[in-house]
């Protein structure tokens, strides 16, 4: 992002939880570094709602206004999933820099013609996994960095939330399933602590829900050199949350 004086400006594009979440955790901090300036929701109703109850500026018709505001540099993205590529192209032709809600899209064909479009229109795009921003994550891979428990071979995460049968999440049709929720954590993990190594074959399965989005799914990744890493996610019960990495010297577990 280019540097200018003032705080970066954002706008939100959605107005669920998640928006609710991510604009909390935004003004808790300096107001000189960032602000939130315009919503858009899927009604002009509930754009005003959120606006109000966050104090934020201006409460857009639609996304397309949203993304068309001047006064805006960057818009966070938190709405369902099968929307993310659609909206995320609208918003890069408007010129506008982008923090979407994870996951990216909704599959590798989606995701690459994002990241691709954003390179054609020299614009930021980045996937909000927050938990790479934690303290813990930070810690995490300065142990690894320092080789604290030598050469890491195994990494064995899980993450679980046991879903209302009502919650939209069990729904194929709005891009459901676990994989694309809880999977995103156990496998950005993963990734992190093998850092720049690709995995040599993935062996995956699990339970399919009525709609067809997946209520558990358990993948074993293959990594050169004897490395493993093991994820697994479910919906239908609570896990632990937590990941252990295993290395030729010691072990450290952290939650997730």
């Amino acid at each position: 992002m280019s540097q200018k004086s003032g705080p970066t400006r954002w706008g939100v594009l959605g107005a669920g939880q998640i928006s609710h979440d991510w604009t909390i955790a935004v003004s808790t901090l300096p107001p000189t570094e960032h602000k939130i300036v315009g919503v858009a929701a899927r009604s002009e109703e509930s754009a005003q709602k959120f606006a109000k109850e966050h104090g934020i500026p201006k409460a857009h018709k639609s996304y397309e206004d949203l993304a068309r505001d001047p006064e805006i540099d960057v818009i966070y993205v938190g709405v369902i999933h099968t929307e993310h590529l659609r909206i995320g192209k609208m918003i890069l032709d408007n010129g506008k820099h982008i923090l979407c809600e994870k996951p990216l899209c909704m599959n590798v064909r989606e995701t690459k013609e994002l990241v691709e479009y954003a390179r054609k229109k020299k614009l930021f795009l980045m996937e909000a996994i927050w938990s790479r921003f934690f303290p813990a994550y930070f810690k995490l891979r300065e142990e690894l960095e320092k080789g604290t428990i030598g050469e890491v071979m195994q990494v064995r995460v899980d993450m679980g939330l046991a879903f209302p049968e009502d919650n939209w999440r069990r729904s194929k049709e709005v891009g459901g399933g676990t994989v694309l929720d809880m999977g995103t954590y156990t496998t950005q993990f993963t990734t992190m602590c093998f850092a720049g190594l690709k995995p040599l074959k993935i062996v995956a399965s699990g339970h399919l829900n009525e709609s067809g989005a997946d209520d558990s799914s358990s993948a074993t990744i293959i990594y050169p050199n004897g490395k493993t890493g093991t994820l697994i996610t479910h919906s239908r019960v609570n896990l632990p949350s937590e990941a252990l990495v295993v290395g030729t010297k010691g072990s450290m577990k952290v939650h997730i």
